[in-house]
């Protein structure tokens, strides 16, 4: 692997824990918040309630993150399907145009001659 290729993976790696560190730590006030407001929690009942909340939202991160990475791959797949069609297509009608320009230069020459 090149350079610059490695440079872009580790900026795109650098994103996805920032981005996932950035998710986290939203999470974490939001359920700091909750369990402030509910009365009668024990410190036990909180620290339970945020570490579940805390795994929940690493899941559903995850799961979300998988299917836009499918989804992707997909779209590419489809991308990549549509170009090779019309490139395909292109060559045949490059073909078509080469065979058909040397058909009338022939012909031109032979009427000339």
């Amino acid at each position: 692997m090149n350079t610059s290729k490695e440079a872009a993976r580790g900026l795109t790696d650098i994103e996805t824990f920032l981005c996932r560190h950035a998710h986290l730590e939203a999470a974490r006030q939001r359920v700091t918040v909750f369990t402030t407001r509910v009365p009668g929690l024990t410190p036990e009942q909180k620290v339970d309630i945020e570490t579940w909340y805390l795994k929940e939202q690493t899941y559903v991160a995850r799961m979300v993150t998988e299917h836009i990475a499918a989804h992707v791959t997909e779209v590419q797949q489809r991308h990549r399907v549509r170009f090779t069609r019309w490139l395909r297509g292109t060559l045949t009608a490059m073909i078509l145009i080469s065979v058909a320009m040397a058909l009338c230069f022939a012909v031109l020459l032979k009427s000339l001659s």
